[in-house]
This record gives structure tokens, sequence and C-alpha cells, in this order.
């Protein structure tokens, strides 16, 4: 119910009508495991995700969950009290020094890329990025066709996305997607300017 009131109230914000399914919590996690510690993840909302994390061998102590909405935050905390749950907006990710002694290995989206403006979209993925090692991968969800990302921003950030499969146990179907540096890590992904 509190997803569903969240959704009703911000549905912008809430970029869904329902919390996402095992199945794709499954397949968002699938690559990722106790190799990719520390992981971000943005937009948990009520934790299918982070669990599913947990359930691929991760310890909550290697788990930074942003969440913007207070009432999730709230339940984040009970649920995985030794997860770090920050109250933050993830396109002010690049104000933070998220990850100061081993940069992450993996970030986990459950944000509504497709309904926020590009600059935005251009601001999350930079202070992702700049958190990630230079392997390290951004793995977003969608319900549209094709990936979340636009290729003008794409081609900006010297980004490469890989569609990594689909579930229709999910309402409504979803795909995943792998983002990923294009080439060697640039040493400005700090100082990128959406």
């Amino acid at each position: 119910m509190r997803f569903i009131r969240s959704w009703i109230t911000e549905p912008l914000r809430v970029a869904a009508v329902v919390p996402s399914s095992a199945s794709l919590a499954r397949l968002i996690t699938s690559e990722i495991g106790a190799a990719q510690s520390p992981v971000l993840e943005l937009g948990p909302g009520t934790g299918v995700f982070t669990k599913a994390l947990l359930d691929r061998g991760l310890d909550q102590a290697d788990l930074t969950l942003v969440e913007y909405g207070a009432e999730f935050v709230t339940v984040l905390r009970q649920r995985f009290p030794q997860a770090r749950v920050l109250h933050q907006d993830a396109s002010r990710l690049s104000a933070l020094d998220l990850f100061p002694d081993a940069a992450a290995g993996a970030v986990v989206s459950g944000l509504g890329l497709l309904s926020m403006p590009p600059r935005t979209v251009i601001a999350i993925l930079t202070g992702a990025f700049a958190c990630l090692r230079p392997r390290g991968a951004f793995y977003q969800f969608t319900y549209g066709p094709r990936c979340p990302v636009a290729r003008p921003i794409l081609d900006r950030l010297g980004l490469k996305a890989q569609r990594i499969g689909g579930t229709v146990s999910n309402l409504p179907p979803a795909s995943v997607y792998r983002i990923s540096r294009r080439g060697p890590h640039r040493p400005g992904w700090r100082n990128l300017s959406p």
C-alpha cells in the first residue's frame, strides 16, 4: 500500500504502480556477486533488488542505498539495518564522496529514467560512473522497447548499453540493460557537468 500511495501522490518520482517482481530482481542482479562489492543501489524503493543482491552473496554492509522518498528510507533502514541508507536525490551523487576507500563494482538502478529530463539523467549517470571502478557497470531496467538512456546521452558520456535480458513475469514486462564505459576510464568523470 505504501508503494501505491507514493505512486499516486508522485507518479513521476515513483515510476511504477507496483514494486518490481522477484523475476526482474534476479535478472537485474544476475551479473553481480561479492566480487563487485561495494554496490550502489539507486531508488531501491521497498528493497526488492536489495534482497536479490543479498541472495547473490553480498553483505548488507557492502550496500549503499540512495533513496529520495522518506517513506521508503524508513522501510529500508528497518529491513536492511547494516546497509548504508542515504535519504538523497540520485541526481546529486557527484556532491557526495560515497566510496572513499574502494570504488563500487556495480550500480543497480530502480529509477524511472524515461520520465526524467535529459539533464537529470546525465547528472545521475555522471555521479554513478564517478563512483564506479573502470570495469564497473550500471544496471537499469525499463518497461520500454529500448534502452532508457538516449543514444546522444550515451555518446556524450562515452558509454555503451547492452540489453542483458527481459522478463514477462513483471507487471508490466521489463528489460534490463548493462551500461558501461566504451573505453578506458576517463579521469574527468567527477568534473563532467550536466
